[in-house]
């Protein structure tokens, strides 16, 4: 093939066998191999001057015969090495306008990812949540999604909210991101790194997330372990034990994290509603019925601020139950289901072993009487 001569001679001659492959897998109309190899050459670290070329003259003339996923997972790769904005996006939209929306809805989601994610990089918010929302009216009607499609779609999501500052939006996408990828190999450690650090200021800040057992037990922050975050692992497990003793002691360090800092009455808030949740959670479920004074000695606050708490928790639907002011009580009926970490399910099951013990007493009492009722 001519077009696949001609950059021969630029070309680097470890490259040589890719170009040659190419002509003959084209001659024989081997699309299925013939992508294979187009892989491997865009992996190729010496590929990359030669990219843009090879996909614009070659692989267009024949891109109707390619899987149409892959075809998109080849253009995006490519597209990153066009350093203008507009001449990327350019790139992308021109792929776009030849992916058939509804034949190829995983190509065209995948592909509108990433137009959104080329966008945001570039500043367009606006853009960005336009090409985001369209995206998701297909991606949701979707079943049994490639895994690279979901990724691109969280990761521009996630990437957004946190742009736009909307803590617990990102906290939900950034976790779904991860649950596509294999944190250990598709990500860089500098990612890892950023992505466990936002995670955490997005706990933390998020007004609607009381529960930080799911981000504990994933292994994304392992990542913050003997850096200089590594102190925002040790209060994310504070915030899901409710201590607010081991939160006074980590206070100091929050000027390392201006945005901490300056939500500090909402983090105490917040710090005393999980304290409230932990405490309520380790009753017994016949042993609610708690007193404001109580309360107040679980949560350190001034007895007069803790009817105010209650119904902060009740607000959030955190809890469920009712407040005495007479009498100065608060009857919990129930508390949030929760992702419990590792401690607070063998709490869980020690009060289950008690429960089973006390069940076994009964049925021993009982045995008597059944017996002499048969």
């Amino acid at each position: 093939m001519s077009l696949l001569r001609l950059p021969l001679s630029a070309t680097p001659s470890e490259l040589h066998p890719f170009f040659e492959s190419f002509g003959k897998l084209h001659t024989r109309k081997l699309w299925h191999q013939l992508t294979l190899k187009l892989y491997e050459f865009f992996d190729h670290p010496l590929s990359r001057p030669f990219r843009v070329n090879v996909f614009e003259q070659f692989v267009r003339d024949f891109e109707s015969k390619l899987n149409q996923l892959k075809l998109v997972e080849m253009g995006t790769k490519v597209s990153k090495e066009i350093d203008n904005p507009q001449s990327q996006l350019l790139f992308l939209n021109s792929i776009l306008s030849r992916i058939d929306a509804e034949t190829s809805q995983e190509a065209y989601v995948l592909l509108l990812a990433n137009i959104a994610y080329a966008k945001l990089v570039y500043g367009d918010l606006e853009g960005t949540k336009t090409d985001m929302d369209t995206a998701w009216k297909t991606l949701d009607r979707l079943e049994g999604v490639d895994t690279a499609v979901n990724a691109s779609y969280y990761k521009v999501a996630a990437d957004y909210y946190k742009a736009k500052a909307e803590y617990a939006p990102y906290y939900k996408h950034s976790l779904l991101y991860l649950a596509c990828v294999d944190v250990a190999t598709d990500l860089t450690s500098e990612e890892r790194l950023l992505r466990a650090h936002d995670l955490g200021i997005s706990a933390f800040l998020g007004d609607t997330i009381y529960n930080f057992g799911e981000l504990l037990m994933h292994p994304i922050l392992d990542a913050l372990d003997n850096t200089q975050y590594d102190w925002i692992k040790k209060l994310l497990f504070t915030f899901n034990e409710g201590n607010i003793g081991k939160f006074e002691a980590l206070a100091p360090l929050f000027p390392q994290e201006p945005i901490l800092e300056e939500n500090y009455p909402f983090l105490r808030q917040k710090i005393c509603l999980m304290a409230l949740i932990e405490s309520v959670f380790k009753r017994n479920a016949n042993d609610r019925t708690m007193s404001f004074q109580t309360i107040a000695e679980e949560t350190r606050l001034p007895v007069d601020e803790v009817e105010h708490l209650i119904m902060k928790a009740l607000s959030l639907k955190l809890i469920r139950g009712s407040l005495d002011q007479v009498d100065q009580k608060a009857r919990i009926t129930w508390v949030q289901p929760r992702v419990l970490s590792r401690a607070q399910i063998g709490e869980l099951a020690t009060r289950l072993g008690a429960w089973i013990d006390k069940l076994g007493s009964v049925e021993q009492r009982m045995a008597p009487h059944v017996s002499a009722a048969a």
